[in-house]
């Protein structure tokens, strides 16, 4: 009975998930860029960031795929699609209480619950989603920063031709008062000598 409740959470846990996937998701990455996750479907634009410290990331999908389930939550999980296997297990576990058992039957019982979460957690990943936004948020940052980074290198190009610009001015600039200063020096004549003397 727990383990039907526990599996109408599942269900439900995944229907308000898709709700979540269909509106355009936000998180915020460790330099303060906000991350825009969009799922697209068939032509659709991609919405373009609205300024230099957002990424946005679309996942294209077919146009087939827009009003569907998701393709994790389309198979169900009742009895008539597990396998033989999965039955086995869930058969090994009937009964199981005491110690690593998650039962509260018996001593030690709920040391195997965090384990049992584990393994669920895993689970979960392994079948996880089709679009993976983790990987597409990585590519989308590193062509970023290589943008950044050819920026950057012109604009301190452009700075340092500037500098050595403003440094030939102040040389020839220099270079002209010496001139002016040599030229006064060499046509002024010396001073006469003051009568009587």
């Amino acid at each position: 009975m727990t383990r039907l409740f526990l599996a109408a959470g599942a269900v439900l846990a995944g229907a308000f998930g898709v709700v979540g996937m269909a509106s355009p998701a936000m998180a915020q990455g460790t330099d303060g860029t906000k991350v825009n996750m969009v799922i697209v479907y068939g032509n659709d634009k991609c919405p373009d960031a609205n300024n230099d410290k957002e990424i946005v990331v679309c996942a294209r999908k077919d146009e087939s795929e827009r009003y569907r389930i998701p393709a994790p939550f389309r198979a169900t999980t009742g009895p008539q699609n597990q396998s033989w296997t999965e039955r086995v297990k869930s058969y090994e576990m009937v009964g199981a209480a005491g110690t690593l058992s998650c039962s509260p039957v018996g001593a030690g019982g709920w040391t195997g619950c965090a384990n049992q979460f584990i393994q669920q957690a895993y689970a979960e990943k392994k079948a996880g989603t089709d679009v993976a936004f983790s990987k597409m948020i990585e590519q989308a940052r590193a062509l970023r920063e290589s943008t950044i980074d050819a920026e950057a290198a012109k604009t301190q190009a452009a700075v340092e031709k500037e500098e050595k610009a403003y440094d030939a001015r102040q040389r020839a600039k220099e270079d002209a008062e010496d001139k002016v200063k040599d030229d006064g020096a060499a046509t002024t004549p010396a001073p006469a000598p003051a009568p009587g003397k």
